[in-house]
């Protein structure tokens, strides 16, 4: 092995040795709204929002978690559609359909829109979009790689609502395990 093969190793080691061993504790990490979803009080239409924040710890040097956000025409109120593999930890399913904050942080990690749609015709795209994840078939399965995770779960929605046009990052690792 050359010098400069092994100092890039090295190098690489302490890269993944620093962020293994970060102080940054995920139960304190901030789960606060980012304030990017619109507030229901004061839009009526309905918004449908696929959401990314880069993954917790060293996982995120390279990898998204993604989830949906639904609010209908009118709702006061926001769905949020997701896979959290630590919930099967404790006997729960890992897929979760639930009224909660739809642009909580990450573990920290600021959420971005990864696609987004709002007003006429939305409802009848978060019918769809319920009627996916109701027939997702790892619900109680998670494996960070190669699936199923988070993303292979809004990738399994993207692909059975093709109108949503949602084509998630190479960064959404476990998204090709539904193909």
């Amino acid at each position: 092995m050359t010098n400069l093969k092994r100092l890039s190793v090295i190098i690489l080691l302490g890269l993944v040795s620093a962020g293994c061993s970060s102080p940054r504790d995920w139960r304190t990490a901030s789960r606060e709204p980012a304030g990017i979803a619109p507030a229901p009080a004061v839009t009526p239409e309905a918004v449908l929002q696929v959401y990314g924040a880069d993954a917790w710890g060293w996982r995120g040097w390279f990898a998204i978690h993604t989830w949906i956000a639904a609010k209908r025409t009118g709702a006061d109120t926001y769905t949020v559609y997701d896979v959290v593999g630590w919930r099967g930890r404790s006997g729960q399913p890992v897929m979760r359909i639930a009224r909660d904050v739809p642009d909580r942080y990450w573990y920290g990690e600021r959420p971005r829109i990864i696609k987004e749609h709002r007003g006429k015709d939305v409802d009848r795209l978060i019918d769809a979009v319920e009627k996916a994840a109701r027939d997702y078939p790892w619900k109680t399965t998670y494996q960070a790689f190669p699936g199923p995770n988070s993303n292979t779960f809004t990738a399994w929605i993207a692909k059975r609502v093709p109108e949503l046009g949602l084509n998630l990052p190479l960064s959404a690792i476990g998204k090709s395990y539904v193909d």
